[in-house]
């Protein structure tokens, strides 16, 4: 574990201790090795050190290239073990980054929705959908909530308030047969965001409340709960 990440993930942890009203629920579904891609929902700028506070294992991001402006903070994200995104359409040099983290038995934490939206989800960026079909990795949906009061960057140095992370049960996505159509992929997308939504409040969930019990399908087959 890099000496940057593992030291900001020991502060963090103390913050959440000392300040907030802090739970993980579920960290016994992480898989310990292999492949694993994280989704979540994103309401806030402390989502990605929550996350990583949440989780036993090391998780790699993605972070908006905006945030590479600065020499500093450039040095301190990819130290951290974040990569570059371009948010406005699709990004080759992303993508390949992440199926070679994920071949390498990385953890990838991802935020389909692209940008924070507090309070309730919004509509994802199939770009996950992508990755975890090139990829086979299993996905582990996580919802988190109470982070919307902590929009300023600075409020991750005083994470305050009821924080609660829920880890859901790790699940494979079926095999696509022949090309993905734009279509597919939303499809996909929808079914990983749900699988996300269901970890939260309905007040929460926003455009992917959940409207039954009917099985969650991509490209005719269902997904699969279990990890391969």
């Amino acid at each position: 574990m890099g000496l940057v990440y593992h030291t900001s993930n020991v502060i963090m942890k103390g913050e959440l201790r000392l300040y907030g009203d802090w739970r993980v629920e579920g960290a016994e579904n992480v898989p310990p090795t292999g492949p694993l891609l994280v989704v979540a929902n994103h309401q806030s700028n402390i989502d990605p050190p929550l996350l990583a506070a949440a989780l036993p294992r090391r998780i790699y991001f993605m972070a908006k290239r905006g945030l590479f402006s600065n020499p500093l903070s450039s040095l301190f994200l990819r130290s951290y073990g974040a990569f570059p995104l371009n948010r406005d359409g699709t990004d080759l040099a992303a993508l390949q980054w992440s199926l070679r983290m994920l071949q390498q038995n990385a953890v990838l934490g991802v935020f389909p929705e692209g940008t924070r939206s507090p309070g309730a989800m919004r509509k994802a960026i199939p770009g996950v959908s992508m990755i975890a079909l090139r990829s086979g990795a299993p996905i582990l949906p996580v919802g988190i909530t109470g982070s919307e009061r902590l929009g300023p960057m600075w409020r991750v140095l005083l994470p305050t308030g009821k924080l609660r992370v829920r880890i859901g049960q790790p699940f494979s996505l079926p095999k696509p047969k022949g090309k993905l159509s734009r279509e597919q992929l939303e499809a996909t997308t929808t079914a990983i965001m749900e699988r996300v939504a269901a970890l939260l409040p309905e007040s929460y969930r926003g455009v992917y409340a959940l409207k039954g019990e009917s099985p969650l399908s991509v490209g005719g087959g269902e997904v699969d709960r279990r990890v391969k």
